[in-house]
């Protein structure tokens, strides 16, 4: 067969030449469209679910990463960073709590609370998340300040699995705290408001408990030094 004859056998007709130029025909191109529009629409679907499951529940009286504890607007604001796991917070509780008390009972002074985790690492359960976590259900109670009395109280010691959850519901109510105090524990509702918590701390540069501040200056585990600071608050 000539040549000529089998270079036009190899070449497309020319209607699939200019075929080819204009690109895939309308119906290709509103299919694609079609498609891509609901993938849009099914990925955000997923992205509003996975947002919703990380949402961060605020407590009774707090934030997103505190509780607070007195008068509004009291003068000085005491920030207490803590681990409910960490021996020295206990100590400082035993310490300063009764002065931070009266401070707070006498309108001088509100307590802003941040339960950070930073110690789970000495527990096989994760006890600093667990009782942080607990700690804002007792908020939801209204029972806060008496629950952390009791957690200390009560503290484990380091390296173990710490409380488990029907002692951290039974201090609750030993608290005052009723309604869904126990379920609220349970299901470890505020698991992410913890996280909050501990995120936000380090970002603050915080990489310690406890760490005590007045009105946003650092003033160590002193009594006097955050009874005087208070006092400057006032002046």
């Amino acid at each position: 067969m000539p040549s000529g004859s089998a270079s036009r056998r190899n070449r497309p007709a020319r209607g699939s030449v200019a075929a080819a130029r204009r690109g895939p025909s309308t119906g290709i191109i509103i299919a694609v469209v079609v498609l891509v529009l609901f993938a849009g629409a099914v990925g955000f679907g997923i992205y509003r679910t996975q947002r919703g499951s990380g949402d961060v529940p605020v407590p009774v009286g707090g934030t997103s990463t505190s509780i607070t504890v007195g008068q509004a607007s009291a003068p000085a604001t005491i920030d207490i960073y803590l681990d409910f796991q960490c021996p020295v917070c206990k100590q400082y509780e035993t310490q300063t709590g009764p002065t931070i008390d009266k401070l707070v009972a006498a309108g001088q002074a509100k307590v802003v609370y941040h339960p950070v985790a930073f110690l789970d690492r000495f527990s096989s359960a994760q006890y600093s998340s667990r009782s942080s976590a607990a700690s804002a259900c007792a908020a939801d109670a209204k029972v806060f300040p008496q629950y952390l009395t009791l957690l200390y109280a009560n503290q484990p010691p380091e390296n173990g699995n710490g409380l488990p959850e029907n002692q951290l519901v039974s201090l609750g109510q030993q608290a005052g705290a009723g309604g869904d105090f126990a379920q609220c524990v349970q299901d470890n509702h505020y698991a992410n408001w913890t996280k909050s918590v501990t995120d936000d701390a380090s970002r603050a540069g915080v990489n310690g408990t406890p760490t005590i501040k007045v009105n946003g200056t650092d003033v160590g585990m002193s009594t006097d030094a955050l009874t005087a600071a208070v006092a400057a608050a006032q002046r």
